[in-house]
């Protein structure tokens, strides 16, 4: 899926949508301790009413949320072992009666408890339904209607939601004029933060791909591996940060780690055209070892080779054959920041204009010095042009 896949099923989630519909939904609650299912119900999802409807819809809306590689990730089925999640979603997803779809979940919940005891108490939230998507016309004198044809997408959506604890409070009585603890035993459920769920199966513009599965972190960078490996059996994955670190070490490696910022700058600005050729893909461009040695090449960096850059992978991530997103070296080139710290001041700017920036030595002193086209503004105050120590005004 890429993000435009996700956003498109995502929007779906609102309340009178003829274009999606829940058919079931499957309510587990499981107590901290001991770790059990204390209870489970599942009904028709239509059969809830309209506040408890649009609280759900929220909740998965939240559990969509996100980019990709940061708080959402396409997972690979690793193809292994009895229990294999694929497969028991699978079977869930073709199920032709409640009962049976129920039993598959329950499995699912079944390897959750398996992998850990929770801190609070929890509720899994199953549901299954299918999304429909319109075939746009071919053209503007096509005649049938885009609803006339669509492509049917069944579903399976799981939300996992953290409990709170009710509010002791103390109220006032008005009519017997008098103080009263309030208490209320009922565990609240926190739909408006979950702390993980998954959608299976993956959708690639109008198709299904039932050998991914999209899984969502409860916070951006932190990816529940133990969750995704033993419940999901989806293969390892890396976020986009650690994609972002895995290529800084290797060109740290590579270089000495020292680098001018107007190499650096060629180096963004090639990934960025790499991102560009590729857009109409949809799929991100990937850097194996031979295109960073390109990349590095292209951005004029002298004494390159082949044998450097493998040496460097295998060093850094222990894998010659290892490919990093391009998007998350460099995921929104016209508006992410770089930083440049120092001790006198911190500088935030962005990484086309990198080039303006150079760092002289001058009078056996380091500066940062930084081209600009126009007078410096700062709080308001036009600054002055004034001449180094030792240079004549101009």
């Amino acid at each position: 899926m890429n993000q435009k896949d996700i956003a498109q099923i995502r929007k779906q989630f609102k309340a009178g949508n003829d274009l999606l519909t829940i058919s079931d939904i499957f309510n587990v609650y499981i107590t901290k301790e001991p770790s059990e299912i204390y209870h489970h119900e599942s009904q028709p999802f239509e059969m809830l009413d309209q506040e408890q409807q649009e609280l759900f819809l929220n909740n998965f809306k939240k559990m969509l949320a996100g980019q990709l590689d940061e708080k959402l990730f396409e997972l690979k089925f690793k193809r292994d072992g009895e229990e294999n999640s694929q497969l028991i979603l699978h079977q869930g997803l073709l199920s032709p009666d409640v009962d049976s779809w129920k039993e598959q979940m329950h499995h699912i919940v079944g390897k959750m408890l398996e992998l850990r005891q929770y801190e609070k108490d929890i509720v899994v939230t199953f549901i299954r339904g299918e999304y429909l998507k319109p075939v746009k016309r071919r053209n503007e004198e096509d005649e049938t209607s885009e609803r006339d044809t669509v492509y049917s997408h069944p579903f399976i959506l799981c939300s996992i939601n953290n409990t709170q604890e009710p509010k002791k409070e103390l109220l006032f009585d008005y009519v017997e004029k008098e103080f009263k603890y309030h208490f209320v035993v009922d565990p609240i459920i926190n739909l408006k933060a979950p702390i993980s769920g998954f959608l299976f199966p993956s959708f690639t513009e109008n198709a299904a791909d039932v050998n991914h599965v999209l899984y969502s972190a409860g916070k951006v960078h932190e990816p529940d591996h133990a969750f995704i490996e033993e419940v999901l059996n989806g293969e390892e994955t890396m976020t986009a940060q650690d994609d972002k670190i895995i290529f800084e070490e290797i060109v740290k490696d590579i270089t000495g780690d020292q680098l001018s910022t107007s190499a650096l700058s060629n180096v963004y600005e090639e990934i960025h055209r790499m991102i560009e050729e590729n857009e109409e893909e949809g799929e991100p461009p990937r850097l194996d070892a031979k295109d960073v040695e390109r990349v590095l090449k292209l951005s004029g960096l002298e004494d390159i080779d082949s044998e450097k850059v493998e040496s460097a992978y295998q060093k850094i991530i222990d894998d010659d054959k290892y490919e990093i997103k391009a998007s998350s070296i460099l995921p929104k080139y016209t508006s992410k920041s770089i930083k440049i710290n120092t001790k006198a001041a911190n500088i935030s700017i962005s990484p086309q204009d990198l080039r303006y920036v150079k760092q002289i030595m001058f009078g056996g002193r380091r500066y940062l010095m930084i081209e600009v086209e126009e007078d410096a503004v700062i709080e308001g105050f036009t600054m002055i042009p004034e001449a180094l120590a030792g240079e004549p005004e101009h």
